[in-house]
């Protein structure tokens, strides 16, 4: 007789298991898009600041309608491929809408092409609403919008919804890449 932790619960088939096996890794590498992926040399972790000092944006009033667009959808469900609230997001898809709904800005679909947008921001100048970029295994993996005091938005994964992290939390400060800024001060006229 077979030893069982949970009697009445039946073993996986070993098909049942390569499908969930196949699932997890597209859940893990969704955001990234298989094909606009951004090779990065491997190269030491990045090392996020101590204690995250406010820094003002460059441009407050788009940053803040930005911060407050995402945060609202805090919740929404994850979808691979989802670009709007009404069917989900994925990372890129997430980051695209906020800024096209509220600033009518076009941004590149894929975290690899996100990745490649704007401006890099050395980690201790990140301000609100700039765009954090973590990788995996070289490959640019995510994307979210950073909030502030150490936070960030985004879509993380099949199954999962539209939440607020810490940066600091293990998982993404071993894989933070770079930040971006993608908002700039508007031009004074003269």
């Amino acid at each position: 007789m077979e030893a069982r932790h949970y009697p009445g619960k039946t073993q996986p088939t070993p098909a049942r298991a390569l499908l969930l096996g196949a699932f997890f890794a597209l859940g893990v590498a969704a955001c990234g898009g298989p094909a606009v992926a951004v090779r990065k040399p491997p190269a030491a972790r990045v090392p996020l600041p101590a204690k995250w000092v406010s820094l003002p944006p460059d441009d407050p009033a788009s940053a803040n309608e930005v911060l407050m667009r995402a945060l609202s959808l805090v919740g929404t469900p994850y979808r691979f491929g989802g670009n709007t609230p009404d069917t989900g997001f994925d990372c890129s898809g997430l980051i695209g809408y906020v800024f096209r709904d509220v600033l009518s800005r076009t941004l590149p679909r894929t975290s690899g092409e996100l990745a490649r947008a704007g401006a890099d921001i050395p980690p201790r100048q990140i301000a609100t609403g700039d765009l954090l970029v973590f990788v995996d295994a070289g490959v640019v993996s995510h994307v979210g919008i950073y909030v502030g005091e150490g936070r960030f938005v985004h879509a993380p994964s099949t199954g999962g919804t539209v939440r607020l992290d810490r940066l600091d939390g293990p998982y993404w400060r071993e894989h933070f890449s770079s930040a971006r800024r993608l908002l700039r001060a508007p031009l004074s006229r003269s």
